[in-house]
């Protein structure tokens, strides 16, 4: 499993390295890519002409998006790297971007892919009201099918079970818990914490390498036990920050961007911070996500997809101690694998 990998500077991993860490099969025929062609062509004339005829959005970006799903799992990861910017630059950009959810991805504002306020566009925060609202009728109403999405309702059903699992893992020790979230963004999961309202939290350390969602955290949850914190997975692996130990570590939108080797070093390290009885939690989405064509193409948001074996397999690599709990399953879509590590009393 291991693969060489050099970390882009503070940030997660060069944003080229996401395809090419996955590629682990021989080369494709040529002729594949010729079919590749044909069939992407195909796929977003017809969208195009069902853009002007008319048709009602939801049908064609179903449409649009079970073919890029079926063409990315078909096709060679080679070919399909190839007929991505193909797709990219097609004028039927020109309708998607004009949902604002599809365009923040796209165009990546703050310089990396699944940032927060990106997020804030799948959860339908009122900090994004006013771009929706300013968009275009077609942009709205393709909004209201991609925030309604597989991968949009995995990432909410995300967000509630962090919540869920904070308040359970306090419940044992209130006033005593504490918590670190690793890339944190603007910790929506907190105000849904039962226990951090009812002070049951002693340090919540929100870990993010964004200084703007580092800022939000700390203007949102000022006068609380949240701390926010600047942080990389680099600094974090490399030991520059001294957090001490924590109840329940987790890591829920980052390892879609991390290679088997960075995955591994990461999950050593934040078993190695948890307290007797302790628990880390790490997120990932699935193959079985059936967006991920579309995301690729016309969001630009490249992620590296784990199964639920390939999960298991990261733990077992960093999980030296024999006796550590590791326990593996799916969101309720399937779209995205949780994996859990928990240390003995």
């Amino acid at each position: 499993m291991a693969q060489n990998l050099v970390l882009d500077g503070e940030s997660l991993v060069a944003p080229g390295e996401i395809r090419r860490a996955a590629r682990r099969v021989a080369a494709p025929d040529p002729g594949h890519l010729v079919v590749a062609r044909a069939e992407l062509a195909l796929s977003l004339e017809v969208s195009i002409r069902q853009f002007k005829s008319g048709v009602e959005p939801n049908a064609i970006i179903e449409r649009l998006t079970d073919a890029l799903h079926q063409m990315r799992r078909r096709f060679h990861p080679e070919v399909w790297d190839a007929i991505v910017p193909i797709a990219q630059s097609h004028p039927v950009a020109h309708y998607l971007h004009q949902d604002p959810l599809t365009r923040w991805s796209f165009e990546k504002p703050r310089g990396y892919s699944g940032d927060a306020r990106l997020l804030d566009f799948i959860y339908g925060r009122p900090e994004i009201e006013d771009a929706v609202s300013s968009a275009s009728n077609l942009g709205r109403s393709i909004y209201a099918y991609t925030r309604n999405a597989s991968s949009s309702l995995a990432v909410r059903e995300r967000r509630d079970i962090l919540a869920r699992r904070v308040d359970e893992i306090a419940s044992a020790r209130p006033g005593f818990t504490e918590v670190l979230a690793i890339a944190a963004g603007h910790l929506r999961e907190g105000p849904l914490s039962r226990a951090l309202g009812a002070g049951a939290i002693s340090r919540w350390v929100a870990l993010d390498q964004d200084p703007m969602s580092v800022g939000t955290v700390a203007r949102d949850f000022a006068g609380t036990s949240v701390q926010a914190m600047n942080g990389s997975v680099k600094s974090l692996i490399g030991g520059r920050h001294a957090l001490g130990m924590f109840d329940f570590i987790y890591a829920a939108g980052l390892y879609d961007y991390l290679p088997d080797a960075v995955a591994v070093k990461l999950t050593k390290k934040c078993v190695s911070m948890l307290k007797p009885g302790g628990t880390f939690l790490f997120a990932n989405f699935s193959p079985e996500t059936d967006v991920d064509g579309y995301m690729e193409t016309f969001m630009n948001w490249a992620l590296l997809l784990r199964s639920e074996r390939e999960m298991g397999l990261i733990a077992s690599e960093s999980a030296s101690e024999a006796d550590l709990k590791v326990s593996v399953w799916s969101g309720s879509n399937r779209s995205i694998v949780y994996c859990e590590i928990q240390r003995p009393q």
